[in-house]
């Protein structure tokens, strides 16, 4: 357990280390769209390119992964739904569910993984960022709109949000460079190199950065609060519930003979064991969501991860 406590540490570290810079007031809460920009225009498409690159085709077209993580992704938005609409409301409750539904796979899962598991761990993950970005993200922000009659409207604003978002792209790319066997130039491949190596570290501070921010902005005067129950038992749905279903789904389509590899089951077990993604947070501000609901959602689970998280390694590896 030791020996994994000293891998995951470190990335917990980072993210206290940016909620602690925000919230002691050395990083400038305006300098946070900078941190935001860089990691998610340069950095992770770089990374996630390079990945896509080196993963064999099969890798990132495995239907059994493909299938098992969709299925767990809809239970729990249901699972979710249900537990919270009629208390919440559509536009609360469907964030709620995104929260609860899509993991931080991006931003901490990646690299995390890498770090544990090699590179053996990046098809798996980046099939899972592929149906949370697309497909989790998008019905969500459709039902957040259900309650107003706009559903179609919003799953419009959603799909044109997902193509103006460089990651699926870089995947794409990548996926492509797989494909055909191209390979870089190595000036440019050097030049991404660096900005993937910058991934990690930038992505996982912001994390932190982004939840001191909502949570501060949460307490400010005319900020909507939740009763704790909420935001804990949709953390702990997350962390709990979550992997459980993709374990059991992977289990069963194993057992019915699904193509489905058990060390790639292993990956998407967990990635659902991650905290909630932190740019649910950012979404559910532009959409008119209790943004602060969603910020404590996030960082409960993500201060609870650093253990559950572990102990979900411990028990897989």
């Amino acid at each position: 357990m030791l020996a994994i406590l000293s891998v995951t540490f470190p990335f917990f570290a980072l993210v206290l280390c940016g909620y602690v810079a925000v919230r002691r007031g050395m990083l400038p809460q305006l300098a946070i769209p900078g941190l935001n920009s860089f990691v998610l225009y340069f950095a992770l498409p770089c990374m996630l390119y390079r990945f896509g690159a080196a993963t064999p085709i099969a890798q990132l077209l495995d239907v059994g992964v493909f299938s098992v993580y969709l299925l767990c992704a809809l239970a729990m938005v249901g699972a979710a739904m249900a537990a919270t609409v009629r208390r919440s409301g559509w536009n609360d409750g469907a964030f709620g569910a995104l929260v609860a539904a899509f993991p931080n796979t991006g931003f901490m899962g990646v690299p995390l993984l890498l770090a544990l598991l090699g590179p053996r761990s990046s098809g798996p993950a980046i099939v899972a960022i592929v149906v949370d970005m697309i497909i989790t993200s998008s019905l969500c922000i459709a039902l957040s709109r259900m309650g107003s009659g706009a559903g179609r409207e919003a799953l419009g604003r959603a799909l044109r949000g997902i193509a103006g978002n460089p990651m699926p792209w870089a995947i794409a790319l990548g996926g492509l460079s797989s494909a055909a066997g191209l390979v870089l130039p190595r000036p440019a491949m050097q030049t991404v190199g660096l900005l993937a190596d910058a991934a990690s570290p930038v992505a996982l501070f912001t994390i932190g950065a982004v939840l001191a921010r909502s949570q501060m902005q949460a307490g400010a005067p005319g900020g909507r609060d939740s009763g704790g129950h909420d935001y804990i038992a949709l953390a702990l749905m997350k962390l709990l519930l979550h992997p459980l279903l993709v374990a059991g789904a992977g289990q069963a389509a194993i057992a019915l003979g699904l193509p489905l590899d058990p060390a790639a089951l292993t990956v998407i077990v967990l990635v659902a064991c991650l905290p909630g993604a932190s740019n649910v947070a950012l979404l559910s501000e532009r959409f008119g969501a209790n943004t602060g609901r969603i910020a404590r959602i996030i960082l409960v689970s993500t201060s609870l991860s650093f253990l559950t998280f572990s102990a979900a390694v411990a028990l897989l590896r």
